[in-house]
């Protein structure tokens, strides 16, 4: 059913992205040798390959780009993938196919194809590849939301892992998730979570995989019911259904586990931090480095204006600076635009700002909106107190509070504290949950990559400046 439906989904976007690197790279041939642009002086082509010979080099490019997309995961199943995280894995893939495409060009000694007519076709086959994307996962959330495409499911075990899947299922219908019921001995029959009933018992699971089509099994076993998890493993299994375990315990694992394989024996560690490694951290410090160097060329007349504005409108400091709690518990001053009225120590420390707080100036308010308040930190980037991604810091006095009151909060200040991060790019900005914020770090922590951060500064272009939550 579902798994059908998958495979004629995958054809079909290999279709579509074969017909589009067609007709953007045909697209692209127009534009350099034949559009009104070639009137340009300095977009005059110049004698070059006959259209023949550009054509050739589609029996290249096409494979070439296919393999590409599949080895990054753009023909996978994509009912959970966020939208701006598909334009992101779109990007970097054409990125990735057009400099292979320009690297076998080079070893063939091809040095004739046009270099416009390759930026032509990059952007465009980047543009169409993106919109198709977004049309087909649009048309298939309409169709799941009214029922259509679903994924059928049934959950084994009625528990805290069971009600957390629930909940994440019915809040994104777009997914296209069906749960027809819970198997359970703890709890009666016909009780019901969120609409979905427990409709029978542990030892009905064998009957019910006969008689029902489904596509996946959710065990979702109460931890004490862990000695019966073998036997009904056994009977997923023979049946051939898609099988899944949420752990009871998934509150004190990491969303990626790092396992280790001790002669067969699987070892699961509590907590993976991939920026423990020496080396990444080294590869993280210079991205660091260069990226706030470029950002400050790039914003260095924008903060000039703001800080002017500032001295005019409300005077000195122009730069306000505060302690934040750091990498290792460590506090150090953070530095940001002046936003509000001079105030004493005790005074600053009280709270957080509120809406409509009379303290904020009159440009304290737009900078803190567009989030430019934020950028003198680029040199506490460079001087190594922060990164350019991680975990927002917070004032000493609240993080004594939260660590009390939010289970592993004091695991972020295992890595740097970041000027944007997942949290942020998110939603989870100033006046927003602190649980959901440190849920959103933790999942940052243990899956860092350099992917991973590039990803979270694309995104923050998009998501992370105008802050709804400034005020």
């Amino acid at each position: 059913m579902i798994k059908d439906n998958q495979r004629m989904l995958n054809r079909a976007h290999v279709l579509i992205d074969a017909i589009i690197i067609v007709l953007t790279y045909l697209f692209a041939y127009y534009l350099r040798f034949f559009s009104p642009l070639t009137k340009i002086p300095f977009l005059k082509p110049t004698k070059g390959l006959s259209f023949r010979e550009y054509s050739f080099w589609l029996i290249v490019l096409v494979p070439l780009y296919l393999i590409v997309y599949y080895y990054m995961k753009l023909y996978n199943p994509s009912r959970n993938k966020r939208k701006l995280g598909e334009l992101y894995h779109v990007l970097t893939a054409n990125l990735l196919g057009i400099a292979i495409f320009g690297f076998i060009l080079y070893m063939a000694g091809e040095g004739h194809v046009a270099r416009l007519l390759l930026g032509y076709f990059t952007a465009f086959n980047i543009i169409f590849s993106a919109a198709a994307r977004m049309l087909l996962a649009s048309i298939l959330r309409y169709a799941r939301k009214r029922g259509r495409n679903l994924k059928h499911v049934i959950l084994v075990g009625y528990s805290r892992a069971a009600e957390a899947y629930i909940d994440r299922i019915f809040a994104n219908p777009q997914w296209g998730y069906y749960i027809h019921g819970i198997l359970d001995d703890s709890m009666e029959v016909g009780t019901v979570y969120k609409k979905v009933n427990v409709i029978g018992r542990l030892d009905d699971l064998e009957d019910r995989l006969n008689k029902m089509d489904l596509d996946e099994i959710a065990i979702t076993l109460s931890i004490n019911e862990y000695s019966r998890l073998e036997k009904i493993v056994s009977v997923c299994e023979k049946s051939g259904v898609h099988t899944k375990f949420v752990p009871d315990y998934y509150n004190i694992i990491p969303t990626r586990p790092y396992t280790e394989d001790l002669y067969g024996l699987p070892v699961i560690n509590i907590r993976n931090v991939p920026l423990s490694n020496t080396a990444n951290r080294l590869i993280k410090r210079v991205v660091d480095i260069v990226g706030a160097l470029t950002a400050l060329i790039i914003f260095a007349i924008p903060m000039i204006v703001v800080a002017i504005l500032i001295l005019l409108t409300s005077g000195r400091p122009v730069i306000f600076s505060q302690i934040r709690v750091g990498r290792h518990n460590k506090p150090f001053k953070m530095y940001k635009f002046r936003s509000m009225t001079l105030q004493t120590d005790k005074d600053e420390k009280k709270a957080w700002t509120t809406n409509n707080d009379p303290r904020v100036t009159r440009i304290g308010r737009f900078i803190r909106r567009t989030s430019i308040d934020e950028l003198p930190q680029l040199f506490n980037v460079l001087k190594g107190d922060m990164s350019l991604v991680g975990p927002r810091p917070e004032r000493p006095q609240f993080v004594e509070m939260f660590k009390e009151e939010v289970p592993r909060y004091m695991i972020k200040h295992q890595v740097s504290p970041g000027l944007t991060g997942w949290a942020q790019i998110n939603g989870y900005r100033g006046d927003t949950s602190i649980r959901k914020r440190i849920d959103h770090d933790l999942y940052y922590i243990e899956n860092w990559s350099l992917g991973l951060d590039f990803k979270i500064l694309f995104l923050t272009i998009f998501k992370g400046f105008i802050n709804k939550n400034a005020y």
